[in-house]
């Protein structure tokens, strides 16, 4: 493993997608993904590296689909945010097990479940080598993880922000129905938007340009993807002011 001085970055913002906890599964969290996602945490946390996450609700509830079904979308986001939670408390259980100090930290305050959101208490655990998972969005209706994830990755410092998805990088059109797709290694976040790539949402995009955070995208379901990026090597797609 690198050491401390050796990696590219120190403090890095992870987001995954709920669904990536599913497996072959319809819905819920599959224990063998788990034990996976907690295995490649566990690689970056080893060498040195500060590590926040945030994890999306698509494998329990999805708040703008609640919508399109007729749902209110301030109700139907509120129950999104509160699915995000159930997914971080398990990552939170399989990241203990496995040896790290982990602490749950939510948007909206849930007293005897997890922390609340505090930006000076986070990064004090991320100081004394914890990893800090932010639950609940934030907090508010009609914004995204995604957004929540390049909000937090601002607010606690974070060096890059890491977009785990199915693909290994950002394509022209969805690589998965069309095998005629292009990859591309780097992108500008004007790019970004003008293509309308589904990268992440567009709030969070213009959030990431405006601070000239990089957002980084790979294949979570590669080993070694994160820690390899991490250690200086080129994965994935890298999206950057250019």
């Amino acid at each position: 493993m690198a050491k401390i001085d050796s990696v590219r970055y120190k403090r890095v913002l992870l987001k995954l997608s709920g669904e990536a906890l599913m497996g072959q599964a319809a819905h819920g969290i599959s224990p063998e993904i788990l034990r996976y996602v907690v295995g490649e945490v566990q690689k970056v946390v080893a060498l040195g590296v500060e590590v926040g996450l945030v994890i999306g609700a698509g494998n329990i509830f999805r708040g703008v689909a609640g919508a399109a079904g007729g749902m209110d979308r301030a109700a139907a986001d509120h129950m999104g945010m509160l699915a995000t939670v159930i997914n971080c408390l398990a990552l939170r259980d399989g990241l203990i097990r496995a040896g790290m100090e982990s602490r749950v930290m939510s948007a909206i305050a849930m007293a005897g479940i997890c922390e609340s959101f505090e930006r000076d208490r986070a990064l004090r655990h991320l100081a004394r080598g914890r990893v800090v998972i932010f639950a609940a969005g934030t907090g508010n209706p009609y914004f995204t993880t995604d957004t929540a994830a390049v909000l937090r990755a601002l607010e606690i410092g974070a060096q890059v922000v890491y977009k785990a998805t199915r693909v290994d990088g950002v394509y022209d059109r969805d690589p998965l129905k069309d095998q005629a797709a292009v990859r591309f290694d780097r992108l500008t976040y004007g790019e970004v938007l003008q293509r309308d790539l589904k990268v992440m949402d567009g709030a969070a995009i213009s959030l990431a340009r405006d601070n000239d955070t990089p957002i980084v995208v790979l294949d979570m379901n590669v080993p070694d993807n994160i820690r390899r990026s991490i250690c200086g090597e080129e994965v994935g797609t890298l999206v950057h002011r250019g």
